[in-house]
């Protein structure tokens, strides 16, 4: 019988991970905002994770496909098959951006950087080449450790990238020369390839496992095979491509509006500072598909436990945003200008339920993906993608409002109506299980 203890135990090592992660992008923003041209090279920074954010995208639901469909040793070599092809379309894709003409066409013509900033966007996305296919690797195994109920590792996994992160980063903060952008760019690609080294090999006994279990997979009555997994996974990949791809988008926008490269060096480390909240979030949509079910019989408990998770990283971010610790946090933690830090504290304000609404996102994909219905999912975040395009387009163009103001505007609105659109199918799905 699931109780709220055995929740707990199982959700805290993967809460523990996406904390771990969260704190990459501060730690790298105050790092950078104590090198040389802290401006420009913030808003490099932010600009090339953006690049990088949108080229993983189709690998980011690995996880929860290996979660949901790895059990015997033919779904595991089907589903890593499928895996390696998809890290090998993502990293082409990445190379074909970095191409010069190309990079410079989108960073400069479209999306209106100023010219050093392109250059350093540039040579830092070059530094994140291992950034997508590393991603899509211990992501298939992390999913494989979490079905196993082995959530702990993937925390210690993730606990080896934060110190790898960290360690290259003082190093090359303390004794070598680097622009910001790409000290950032450096850490975070070390970091990511020594956290897939380290998953596959704490994922070999239980690789092992199911290696040595020859019963088929079924995907309802049919055994898994290429296409099945294809038709489960794209529109989960479709749903990160979309919901990743905000991110460039935002950055877009914000390169033509009002106070441009201000709102552009501030907005990844507004975003640091609700990721924190945000990715303990996130973490619960695997909680959710490992917990829930077969026939969905531990629902009220997951349910529960998620409304006070929600309420209660709501109400810890709202206490740093609508008080003065937004500006310690600015100022002495991450190393902005106090007028830089002025600037980010409204759209923290803005912002403040976003971790409440991710988590009420995870258990609403968590419980879709359970009964394989995964087409709403990609909707939403449809919706939720043009939402934030449009408000984006009326308060940058029409309103003139300063360009981070405009995208916490954006980002919240989406969010709610995401949220607002998967209330019907989650009912619908739940109701059949009663």
């Amino acid at each position: 019988m699931l109780t709220y203890r055995k929740i707990l135990l199982f959700w805290l090592p993967l809460a523990a991970t996406w904390l771990m992660m969260s704190v990459e992008g501060p730690f790298l923003a105050a790092i950078i905002a104590r090198l040389a041209d802290p401006k420009y090279n913030l808003a490099a920074y932010g600009v090339a994770f953006a690049f990088a954010l949108i080229i993983e995208a189709p690998v980011i639901m690995i996880m929860s496909a290996s979660t949901a469909l790895v059990t015997d040793r033919d779904s595991f070599i089907k589903m890593r098959n499928f895996t390696y092809l998809l890290n090998g379309i993502v990293t082409t894709a990445m190379l074909i951006i970095l191409i010069p003409p190309v990079f410079y066409f989108v960073s400069e013509s479209l999306i209106g950087l100023e010219h050093p900033v392109s250059q350093l966007t540039h040579h830092a996305l070059i530094l994140l080449l291992p950034w997508p296919g590393a991603i899509g690797y211990r992501r298939f195994y992390q999913g494989i450790l979490i079905r196993s109920n082995l959530t702990r590792r993937v925390a210690y996994g993730t606990l080896i990238r934060l110190v790898s992160m960290s360690g290259t980063a003082l190093l090359l903060y303390l004794y070598f020369h680097l622009n910001g952008a790409l000290v950032g760019a450096t850490a975070l690609s070390v970091a990511v390839t020594m956290e897939a080294l380290v998953s596959r090999f704490m994922a070999r006994k239980t690789v092992a496992a199911i290696c040595n279990t020859e019963t088929s997979t079924p995907i309802e009555t049919d055994p898994l095979n290429y296409r099945a997994i294809f038709h489960f996974y794209y529109p989960l990949a479709l749903t990160s491509l979309l919901g990743l791809g905000v991110q460039p988008m935002v950055t877009f926008f914000m390169g033509h509006s009002r106070m441009a490269l201000e709102s552009l060096a501030v907005f990844p480390v507004v975003h640091s500072l609700v990721f924190i909240f945000r990715g303990i979030g996130l973490s619960f949509q695997e909680v959710g598909i490992a917990l829930l079910g077969k026939e969905i019989e531990n629902y009220k408990k997951l349910r529960n436990f998620a409304t006070i998770l929600g309420g209660s990283l709501a109400l810890l971010l709202s206490m740093i945003a609508f008080t003065p610790l937004s500006l310690v946090w600015y100022q002495q933690v991450s190393g902005l200008s106090e007028t830089l830090s002025q600037f980010a504290i409204l759209p923290t304000c803005i912002l403040a339920i976003m971790p409440g609404l991710t988590v009420l996102l995870s258990f609403q994909r968590a419980m879709l993906v359970v009964h394989k219905y995964n087409t709403p999912i990609t909707i939403a975040t449809g919706l939720e993608v043009s939402m934030i395009i449009a408000i984006l387009f009326l308060t940058t163009r029409y309103f003139d409002l300063i360009g981070i103001t405009a995208a916490a505007l954006a980002l919240i609105t989406g969010r709610l109506l995401a949220n607002g659109y998967l209330v019907k199918p989650f009912i619908s799905v739940t109701r059949k299980n009663k």
